[in-house]
């Protein structure tokens, strides 16, 4: 029992430290970089997507892979490491929701799909193959970004359990799905109504 408690404390402690990785405000820190704050501007969301609309495509595709990296590099130690395998799953988890629930930021955050990416890119790349090629072909048809990604984050679960993944990270899967879905209700209000914007390169 007494060799089981630093085992433990040591997991919970990897999944506090992917949380406070998850909570750097990546889009926020660049953006103020070059004195704007993303969360006056344009949707206000502090994403890959607004930085490459309100300061610029560099700085959007930054964004895109710190966010990304955020997600991939704790999951990713994780797995290198003697830790049990399906702890990767949940310091996964921890990492996006460090994203979408910053400590840094009052609990509030983006809306996780680059840093969703990351850890999804980890733990299941066959999944995420087939959830890229849904986006990039909703995003060739109606150029919708939020379409795209709240269409893929819906198949994920279903791809990562088609595909054999562990009952944990299709759970893990599946809930990391849900917050995405429910971060873009305002982009699904637009898309009904017809008047989100569409993205131009």
């Amino acid at each position: 029992m007494t060799g089981d408690i630093p085992s433990i404390a040591a997991q919970l402690i990897v999944i506090a430290a992917a949380y406070l990785i998850g909570s750097i405000p990546t889009g926020l820190l660049l953006g103020k970089a070059y004195g704007i704050d993303v969360r006056k501007e344009g949707s206000g969301n502090i994403g890959a997507t607004n930085l490459y609309r309100t300061v610029g495509r560099k700085v959007g595709i930054i964004t895109l892979l710190g966010d990304c990296l955020k997600g991939l590099l704790p999951v990713l130690i994780v797995k290198l490491s003697t830790f049990p395998p399906e702890l990767a799953a949940w310091v996964g988890l921890a990492a996006f929701c460090g994203h979408v629930f910053s400590l840094f930021l009052k609990f509030k955050g983006g809306k996780g799909v680059a840093t969703a990416l990351g850890v999804f890119l980890a733990l299941a790349p066959l999944a995420v193959a087939i959830a890229i090629a849904l986006f990039a072909v909703l995003m060739f048809i109606w150029r919708y970004v939020s379409l795209g990604s709240i269409s893929a984050a819906a198949a994920m679960p279903l791809a990562v359990y088609l595909l054999g993944g562990s009952r944990t990270i299709t759970m893990v899967t599946f809930i990391i799905a849900l917050i995405v879905i429910a971060r873009h209700h305002e982009n699904i209000r637009r898309l009904l109504s017809g008047t989100e914007s569409r993205f131009k390169a």
